[in-house]
């Protein structure tokens, strides 16, 4: 049960995809109890708020700002905005980005959070 609860929290801490390293850790079992969790939270998130959903899994912690500087830790590609800009990620450049859509790439481990 312990364990259950742990491979729960890595669904909030890492979001819908585990590190390599996580993951290699686990049992099959651990890994398909994983998936349905996140495919069970996943569905749960599209039925509340509106049209869009509403992700929980954002704002785990209440943002002192907006927006965040950030450094990226390797390439990643084009990254949309909501406004419809396009930032392209490649490793060591530096962006002013909204706070929630950069949360899940931290976690991932793409993008790095400076701190002032």
């Amino acid at each position: 049960y312990d364990r259950l609860l742990r491979i729960r929290a890595l669904r909030w801490e890492y979001g819908s995809v585990l590190p390599n390293t996580i993951q290699f850790h686990m049992s099959a079992e651990e890994v398909e109890w994983f998936n349905r969790y996140k495919k069970s939270l996943a569905t749960y998130m599209r039925s509340v708020g509106g049209e869009e959903g509403l992700d929980l899994t954002q704002d785990i912690k209440p943002p002192k700002s907006l927006y965040i500087e950030v450094r990226c830790l390797r390439d990643y590609g084009e990254f949309e905005i909501d406004d419809g800009t396009t930032v392209l990620l490649k490793k060591n450049s530096q962006h002013f980005l909204p706070r929630w859509k950069c949360e899940q790439l931290i976690r991932q481990g793409v993008l790095e959070h400076i701190l002032s």
